[in-house]
């Protein structure tokens, strides 16, 4: 495929040889074990357990007992076990993401909770997985690459798929109390029982942190409830309540010039920027098995709130604003198996409706020197609420016509509607920018927007041996304009006629047993976005929003794990990529065309090392390694940021069987490293977390 013309190839291909050739020396030693499954089981593709190994996807599966032994401050820190997975802190739990595209906050990827979309599409916001309890969840599993028929709008990237914690058989309680460096806090508590057909789970998280650099304190409270039940016709309801309130200063992500950033990284240019949010979610999923068909409804609700003064706005469009939706939704699927092939038939519909608020005030930033100060308001410029209806019927099958052949194919057709309602005079108006100038904005005129889309799947794996399953797949995705793009317009007049970003995907790999003494996977992938929207500057100097983009992303990624010795195991992954902009104007005369897009790492890799003594019961320490590699820091690829590496270091020891202490030492070298590096008139660094110790422990009971 395209991407194998990258230079390091020979280097590339040799990994991928060795480790295609690991499974078959180790063979022997497992062949002992066949009667062990070898296979995890994923639930994001169609909504209920399917084998990983027949999936035809590059699926990455992070099981509670991974989370409860990480203990991740940061979802950066649980992240990096995915392939090619580059996840940047922004504040707090905030963060940016690169999965198979450049680190960024474009709405390409699709945040779920127990399959449930934490948002409505179209009111995308990059910091998705600070509004999910994931020091708690019972689960994650990753799709890299776009979702399956049953995903729709910004499922490209990756498809995140947050598991809550299933009530436990008997009566359990658990907290665990951690502190560490810059006024770290966090406390977590869980209590858990089944009484008859009943059961049940509550959690609670509550987090605080100073900030390492100046103003960037952080504060959250999380719990969920969920209750398990079993009806007498031997159908199931899982019913969940989910609530969080995060409250931050924003300024942790706020970049300073080189010298500060080599010399003083606790500086904050942007104290004065906040970010205040409120999600909620309760849903209440029912499934029936009559015989070979199951029926499934999930009706749901969810509420968002987001109030925030940008810091990555105050130079160039200082706002304050409150944005947010609120939602009805169901999910219906009908399943059916067949007895020739296996065959397998998913029919079934997603309905959403949320309404959504976005009302914005301009001000006008104090400033000393580099330091914002202060602001003063100007005056409100936007105010309006956008109606939001999806309605998104599909159709999903398998077969197996061989034994170790599975087929898969799916077809979506989205039909969705965004109704704008202006509660300001529409057209152009003018507004302070500084002391001295104005400029003129646009609002649109009330308007309803509707976009269809059919997004057709195949995909296939094959069982070589039980140690080598090979998958193919194709995939139609997309996404639509959000709210934001079409009708918060700035000086654009013609933001309301974008189009859906499309997307191609191709992909290939080959999959190993998930358990055992060794486990591997290989993906290769070839992603064409077209329509991609841009912003451009037409010739009168005015700022322009086009579908005229186009994109492409190529990449392979390799991920091991080697139970080398009883007591020691060897996990890693590694990929290499490439992000080129195909077709790219911002300006008649300025193409950037060929060049790679910014902050793209071509190498994102990880490793860790786990030692589990025997001499020592109940001690586990792992040393981890974590790279980004270089990336270009402009359109124009004049400059770049060299990358960095990252080490740490985890221990925990159960000193009885109700009793944890533990530890953790992140970027034990105190490394100077780059959340995000960027090239406008000069070049701007966002500094990481230094050394930073964290200590606590666990009680059971």
């Amino acid at each position: 495929m395209p991407f194998i013309q990258y230079g390091g190839r020979a280097r590339l291909l040799a990994g991928c040889c060795a480790m295609a050739l690991l499974p078959a020396a180790a063979s022997q030693a497992w062949a002992d074990e066949q009667a062990v499954q070898m296979h995890e089981m994923t639930v994001t593709g169609t909504r209920e357990g399917e084998l990983r190994s027949e999936t035809p996807a590059a699926v990455t599966v992070i099981g509670k007992d991974t989370i409860a032994e990480t203990k991740p401050a940061h979802p950066m820190e649980m992240m990096t076990r995915v392939p090619g997975a580059a996840i940047m802190v922004t504040n707090g739990e905030g963060h940016t993401t690169g999965i198979r595209h450049p680190i960024g906050t474009a709405p390409v990827y699709l945040f779920m909770e127990d399959g449930i979309p934490t948002r409505a599409p179209g009111f995308f916001n990059h910091n998705a997985l600070f509004e999910v309890n994931l020091p708690q969840a019972g689960g994650i599993e990753i799709v890299r690459g776009p979702g399956s028929a049953l995903q729709g709008s910004d499922a490209i990237g990756a498809v995140f798929n947050v598991l809550t914690n299933a009530p436990s058989d008997k009566p359990e309680a658990r907290v665990t109390a951690e502190t560490g460096s810059y006024a770290w806090n966090r406390l977590l508590a869980t209590a858990s029982n089944t009484w008859g057909n009943i059961g049940a789970r509550g959690d609670l998280n509550v987090t605080h942190t100073d900030g390492w650099r100046d103003h960037t304190g952080y504060d959250r409270q999380s719990a969920t409830l969920r209750v398990d039940g079993w009806l007498p016709n031997g159908a199931s309801l899982k019913g969940i309540v989910t609530g969080s309130n995060v409250e931050m200063q924003t300024g942790a992500n706020a970049r300073l010039h080189k010298s500060d950033y080599e010399n003083n990284p606790t500086n904050n240019y942007h104290s004065i920027g906040y970010r205040n949010v409120q999600s909620m979610r309760a849903s209440l999923a029912y499934e029936q098995e009559i015989g070979a068909s199951l029926i499934s409804l999930t009706p749901y609700v969810r509420s968002n709130r987001m109030e925030m003064n940008p810091s990555f706005q105050l130079s160039s469009d200082p706002v304050i604003s409150l944005t947010g939706h609120d939602s009805i939704g169901l999910q219906a699927k009908y399943r059916r198996d067949f007895d020739p092939w296996r065959t397998r038939l998913i029919v079934g519909t997603d309905f959403d409706y949320s309404h959504g608020i976005h009302v914005e005030d301009r001000i006008m930033p104090f400033k000393n020197g580099e330091y914002f100060t202060g602001y003063s308001t100007t005056g409100k410029i936007y105010n309006y609420t956008v109606d939001y209806t999806q309605i998104s019927p599909y159709i999903h099958a398998e077969t197996s016509p061989i034994a170790r052949l599975r087929l898969e194919g799916g077809l979506r057709f989205d039909i969705i509607s965004f109704d704008y309602d202006n509660h300001m005079q529409s057209g152009s108006f003018s507004t302070r920018v500084s002391s001295t100038t104005t400029r003129t904005f646009y609002r649109p005129e009330d308007d309803t927007r509707y976009f269809s889309h059919l997004s057709p799947s195949l995909g296939a794996t094959y069982s070589i041996v039980p140690e080598a399953n090979v998958f193919g797949r194709y995939k139609h995705s997309f996404r639509t304009p959000g709210e934001s793009d079409m009708f918060r317009s700035g000086r654009d007049p013609n933001s309301t006629q974008l189009k859906p970003v499309t997307v191609n995907t191709y992909e290939i790999g080959v999959k190993g047993p998930d358990k055992g003494p060794f486990s591997y996977e290989i993906s290769t992938y070839y992603m064409l976005k077209q329509n991609d929207i841009l912003s451009t500057t037409a010739t009168d100097g005015t700022p322009r929003q086009s579908n005229n983009g186009k994109t492409l992303h190529r990449g392979i990624e390799l991920a091991a794990g080697w139970q080398v010795l009883p007591e020691w195991h060897v996990g890693g992954n590694t990929s290499y990529s490439k992000h080129t902009y195909r077709r790219w104007f911002t300006a008649a005369s300025t193409s950037y065309s060929g060049n790679e897009i910014p902050t793209a790492p071509n190498v994102v890799s990880n490793a860790q090392i786990t030692w589990t003594p025997k001499f020592v019961p109940g001690l586990r320490a792992e040393a981890e390694w974590t790279r980004i590699g270089p990336y270009k820091m402009n359109d124009a690829n004049t400059h770049t940021y060299e990358g960095h590496h990252l080490f740490n270091l985890r221990a925990s020891y159960k000193v009885t069987d109700g009793l944890e202490v533990f530890g953790r030492v992140m970027n034990i070298a105190d490394t100077r490293w780059a959340t995000v590096a960027q090239y406008g008139s000069r070049e701007e660094f966002a500094p990481g977390l230094p050394r930073t110790f964290y200590g606590g422990l666990t009680a059971r009971f």
